[in-house]
């Protein structure tokens, strides 16, 4: 124990020259060795660069749009029918049919839009911008001339928009589908004011030609008293007639299915002139009596039928 209590006081007391010692000793120097890394295989991946590093790309504007661009935004704009509260028959959004014209669909995702076509309208092909965030698809309902045809549209997620064309053998659809978080159409159809216009213009046809050509027609006062002559059409007069007012002119039941050759009445001179009738169903009706008249049709190859009326004499000489 005494010589270990020496021994730290010995070192206790060497301690202030060991450390001067140390202060003043030359340090040694170590040799130069450069390090080089090795190097990189093209098959290695470079590190990415930090981005606080790297050049901030250059700012690019696009350029503005064309006048030309400009116009076609415009045109679609205008051409495009939103859905409207009285177009709504029950759930079924109901649009007037315009050639052309572009309707706007909204859908959402997990829901089935139903787009509806006219009865007995055969589809031919569907076509959308986008066909992969889109399920498209057809069916039918009905049968006879009451069946319909259905193009059902669904898109995957909301905040998707594209353009879906379908054709059919009487017309073309254009319309523009967005699909949003809930507002969704169950279903569209269209109402077709021109097959409608046509509808009426075909019933008001047929009445007419169902109606009498004349009132009030005594045969003792109808004359028979002339001459059908010229070339052969098919559109050939059978008869003509005259009640002492009007002149009747009488065609062959087919004279609707062909041009309607034109009325020209024919004076002293030779001199042709048109002259005013009505159409009549299959008969022409002048509003006075004439000599004589010809029925002509064609251009390179005229077909010309003369409507000559015969005096008694000339009735007499004929029938003997």
């Amino acid at each position: 124990m005494k010589f270990a209590y020496f021994a730290a006081l010995a070192l206790a007391a060497a301690a202030p020259a060991l450390a001067q010692a140390a202060a003043t000793a030359p340090v040694p120097i170590m040799p130069d060795v450069s390090f080089s890394a090795p190097p990189v295989s093209s098959s290695m991946a470079p590190y990415p660069v930090a981005p606080s590093l790297m050049a901030p790309p250059s700012a690019r504007r696009s350029p503005p749009p064309s006048p030309a661009e400009l116009r076609v935004r415009a045109a679609n704009r205008a051409a495009t029918l939103e859905p409207a509260t009285g177009g709504y028959l029950n759930s079924m959004q109901v649009y007037p049919f315009s050639e052309a014209m572009i309707y706007h669909v909204f859908t959402a995702p997990e829901r089935v839009t139903d787009i509806v076509l006219q009865p007995g309208e055969t589809l031919g092909a569907v076509a959308a911008g986008d066909t992969v965030r889109w399920v498209i698809g057809d069916t039918t309902s009905g049968g006879g001339d009451t069946k319909r045809t259905h193009v059902l549209v669904k898109p995957f997620t909301a905040g998707l928009s594209t353009n879906l064309v379908i054709t059919t053998d009487k017309r073309t659809y254009h319309l523009a589908l967005t699909s949003t978080d809930r507002a969704v159409m169950s279903a569209l159809s269209w109402i077709y004011p021109q097959d409608q216009l046509i509808a009426l213009k075909a019933a008001a046809e047929r009445a007419r030609a169902e109606q009498p050509v004349a009132v009030g027609l005594q045969v003792e006062q109808l004359h028979f008293n002339y001459a059908i002559s010229g070339d052969q059409p098919a559109w050939r007069p059978l008869r003509a007639f005259d009640d002492g007012r009007q002149t009747f002119i009488e065609f062959p039941a087919n004279l609707g299915v062909g041009e309607a050759p034109p009325l020209f009445l024919v004076d002293s001179k030779g001199t042709a002139s048109l002259v005013n009738y009505r159409v009549q169903g299959r008969f022409y009706v002048v509003d006075r009596i004439f000599n004589a008249a010809e029925l002509r049709l064609g251009l390179k190859h005229q077909d010309v039928v003369r409507i000559a009326r015969v005096g008694e004499a000339d009735k007499r000489r004929r029938r003997a």
